[in-house]
């Protein structure tokens, strides 16, 4: 149950971290990629306490994992088209890793029941 609020935790952060570098998009892409990239990172979120409430959790955690990556994606491509410089880049994805791992090890102690 902690490592559950922990990744949630982490998650909320990462979310008011992502809002620093979101504001710095050109405005012809804050209603286009920030916004796409704001709601996968709140759908995240939302499968995050979804799957901690659900007794059987092997498909939530897929889809948590698959939107993690979903969010990646979103990331690289700002990077590529410079709408965030490297140190956001590097922060950002410093986080999305750690919840990477996070998921990892909740999915593993799940199986390992």
């Amino acid at each position: 149950m902690l490592q559950e609020l922990k990744i949630k935790q982490k998650c909320e952060d990462m979310i008011v971290y992502a809002y620093t570098a979101l504001r710095q998009y050109p405005r012809a892409e804050k209603y286009g990629m920030a916004a796409d990239t704001k709601a996968a990172m709140y759908e995240l979120l939302r499968l995050i306490i979804v799957c901690n409430k659900k007794y059987y959790k092997k498909t939530t955690m897929q889809e948590v994992d698959t939107q993690l990556d979903i969010i990646r994606s979103f990331v690289r491509m700002a990077f590529k088209m410079q709408y965030i410089n490297f140190h956001k880049y590097e922060v950002w994805t410093a986080r999305l890793d750690e919840i990477g791992r996070m998921i990892g090890g909740w999915a593993k102690a799940q199986r390992d029941k």
